[in-house]
């Protein structure tokens, strides 16, 4: 079993964006920054439930389809669930509707501990308040002999690779500058250090990062 992160982030380094408003709450940088990803057929069946095969089956496609296979626990932040927008309306259940691609147990790390939530196709949230480590070795438990993904956001990421913690860290180098948001690399000089790096450019001209131990 690995530990995985993967991310999309600007030519500039930055994982998350600034530009929302509340008649655009994902911000136009957003769709920009995963405009490749979101195009596959893979994001495209799995996330959108597309299953006629629209969607480009080019390099982006590859590192999409990777990004589901072998997962049996996912770690994420309160962000990425959605906690920081309905912070205490106890009936919201994440981004993902009824149906989250995850389909695995899922640990949201929050400060705000609430039941767990459960879906039929055996995606589960479980609302904890722990260190990357504690969180981590909950995960490890719950995915038996598969991957755990620490899926995000930029600070959660951030905060496993600086503690060494993560196996595998692909990146997709998305050619657009934001100029604000969230970076993925301050603080971690010298990451590259003990990992075999890897590149590969797609049609898209997304470049895919690669760093594997």
């Amino acid at each position: 079993m690995a530990v995985r992160v993967d991310l999309n982030i600007s030519l500039d380094g930055f994982a998350t964006t600034t530009d929302q408003t509340p008649e655009n709450p994902f911000g136009e940088d957003w769709g920009r920054l995963t405009a490749a990803y979101v195009g596959t057929r893979t994001f495209q069946a799995r996330v959108f439930g597309k299953t006629s095969g629209e969607g480009t089956t080019g390099v982006d496609e590859k590192y999409a389809a990777a990004y589901f296979e072998g997962i049996g626990a996912e770690i994420m932040g309160a962000g990425m669930f959605g906690l920081h927008t309905f912070p205490d309306d106890p009936e919201w259940q994440g981004w993902w509707g009824d149906e989250p691609p995850f389909h695995c147990p899922v640990f949201v790390l929050t400060h705000r501990e609430r039941p767990s939530i459960d879906f039929a196709n055996g995606t589960s949230f479980h609302f904890i308040s722990a260190t990357p480590q504690e969180a981590l070795d909950r995960a490890l438990e719950a995915a038996g002999d598969q991957d755990v993904r620490v899926g995000g956001g930029a600070t959660v990421a951030r905060d496993f690779l600086a503690a060494g913690l993560v196996d595998r860290l692909h990146v997709a180098i998305t050619p657009i500058l934001t100029g604000d948001g969230i970076r993925l690399w301050d603080d971690l000089r010298g990451l590259e250090t003990g990992y075999e790096v890897s590149s590969e450019t797609a049609e898209s001209g997304v470049v895919h990062l690669t760093f594997a131990r």
